[in-house]
């Protein structure tokens, strides 16, 4: 029965071939006004309307799914440039801060240069911790007593003096900044050699003093102030010589020369902080001048 079957199928399959053949045969050998090709047209002008209603009914679903096709593939390119360009801007970044470290890191061995620099040994830190204060008047930095940090210690950046320790645990450090209400630093004019002591302006947050000066006729507007270092072996300054503190921006005038008030705009901007350097490990002659 199964066999009876598949012949039957054989021979019908066999008969459209032939019939096929015999078909083409005689609709490429007659003419264009062949009975064949009569056929064929009023076949193709009762389907053309059908095929046009089907076209145009199967249009809205057509250009449905375009859309969608359209819309994932948006999104897919959407996607790739917001990857594209958060990995730009993050080699952007990482790009700056390099930047940023060796501009502050080729200050920083520039004030390394300076006199009495050389009896110290400086340690690089980086401020990760500011005050809540808006002007930022102590900042913990990623050294402490591990990397030879200790109490006291200056810390300077490539723009001058920024303050000094004030507390020191293994891995870190709390610095007391220039513009903090407790710190002072004996300074001097740069050219004139007039000393004075420098402490912060009260109330003005980001101000300092250049107070105590002998002869306040010869400083100027514009004077740069820097650390006076150690002028007596009694009296040892934490600072080296020679950094600066700040530029003298005015000076209030009074009844007398002792009612002069000099005000200094600080040399590095505390606000700012990033890198700075902390000064260790002063020479054995100078240790020795402590005691």
């Amino acid at each position: 029965m199964h066999d009876r079957a598949v012949r039957r199928r054989r021979a019908v399959l066999v008969v459209l071939v032939a019939a096929s053949l015999i078909l083409l045969t005689a609709y490429f050998g007659e003419s264009s006004d062949g009975r064949l090709h009569s056929v064929q047209r009023g076949a193709m002008s009762t389907l053309a309307p059908i095929q046009e209603g089907a076209s145009r009914a199967l249009k809205p679903f057509r250009d449905l799914f375009g859309w969608f096709g359209d819309t994932l593939h948006a999104k897919g390119q959407r996607d790739a440039y917001r990857k594209q360009m958060d990995a730009y801007r993050d080699q952007l970044a990482a790009a700056q801060q390099q930047l940023s470290d060796a501009r502050q890191q080729a200050g920083l061995k520039e004030q390394d240069t300076t006199g009495g620099m050389g009896e110290y040994g400086p340690v690089d830190a980086r401020v990760y911790v500011h005050s809540p204060s808006s002007w930022y008047q102590r900042v913990t930095v990623n050294k402490g007593s591990n990397d030879g940090v200790k109490r006291g210690d200056p810390v300077i950046n490539a723009a001058g003096l920024v303050g000094r320790v004030d507390a020191v645990t293994g891995g870190e450090a709390v610095v007391t900044l220039i513009t903090d209400k407790d710190f002072a630093a004996a300074g001097i004019t740069s050219e004139t050699r007039e000393p004075g002591s420098v402490t912060p302006a009260l109330g003005n947050a980001g101000d300092l003093i250049f107070d105590l000066v002998d002869d306040v006729s010869k400083v100027r507007t514009g004077d740069l102030i820097v650390t006076a270092g150690t002028t007596e072996a009694r009296l040892v300054s934490p600072f080296p010589p020679a950094i600066p503190i700040g530029t003298v921006k005015k000076i209030d005038t009074g009844e007398g020369e002792l009612d002069r008030r000099i005000h200094i705009t600080p040399a590095a901007d505390v606000r700012r902080l990033d890198l700075v350097q902390v000064l260790t490990k002063p020479h054995a002659n100078l240790q020795a001048a402590v005691r």
